[in-house]
């Protein structure tokens, strides 16, 4: 069976170049994880790119590079596949895997602060969505079960596009760490998310988007080797 992929994200119709770099880069990552696979990228955002990889392309395995199974992955991407026979693979963001590699990194974090999780607080920002609840559904599950793991002193979701917003959540939380769920540095992480950490005085560490994460492209492999081998 032919060993190919697709990673698709929304990207951003302001900065597409950008976000088709980046991709790209991501891509080539996850192809370090799996010799001999064909893995491309495209963003929804930069016009016909969707379209134009998937001609190129011989039934790939489609994988979402999104936060949660909302507007996007459950109606919009299933309706641009039906003419290629295709239906999307579950998104990056509701992976059972990505919550160990996180409940990791928070660990490490905690240690290099030399702070206990019980004495800290966690602070996790969202997107949201005025379109679709699954969006913000998915960042207070997510958080939900970090807390289970890790018992944080408080864990609270703030988000960008929808209540309760991130810069009213960030405020008084002490010592607290800041874990982004977004799949992308674009707007909102580049302007939103800083901008209303700052205005609420919080001052802890902020962790990077998941696209700078050492360990996404390596979640995304073994997502896309399991979906193969159970297709073969």
């Amino acid at each position: 069976m032919t060993k190919t992929a697709l990673i698709v994200t929304h990207g951003s119709p302001s900065d597409a170049e950008t976000q088709e770099q980046a991709l790209a880069d991501l891509a080539q990552k996850v192809a370090g994880f799996l010799p001999g696979w064909d893995i491309r990228s495209a963003t929804l955002a930069a016009p016909g790119r969707f379209e134009e990889v998937l001609d190129a392309m011989d039934g790939p395995l489609v994988y979402p590079y999104f936060m949660a199974q909302g507007y996007f992955t459950g109606r919009v991407l299933p309706k641009r596949l039906v003419d290629y026979g295709l239906s999307p693979m579950r998104p990056f963001g509701v992976d059972p895997a990505l919550l160990d590699v996180v409940e990791a990194r928070l660990v490490a974090c905690l240690r290099d602060k030399a702070w206990q999780a019980d004495e800290t607080a966690l602070l996790v920002a969202a997107h949201g969505s005025a379109v679709s609840k699954r969006s913000a559904d998915a960042a207070n599950d997510f958080a939900a079960a970090l807390q289970k793991r890790l018992k944080f002193r408080d864990i609270r979701t703030g988000f960008v596009e929808e209540e309760p917003f991130l810069e009213p959540m960030a405020k008084g939380l002490g010592q607290a760490i800041c874990l982004p769920f977004f799949a992308l540095v674009a707007g909102h992480m580049i302007e939103d998310v800083p901008n209303a950490l700052a205005a609420a005085g919080f001052d802890g560490p902020v962790l990077p988007s998941f696209i700078d994460w050492s360990e996404t492209a390596q979640v995304i492999a073994q997502a896309l080797r399991i979906k193969q081998e159970e297709a073969a």
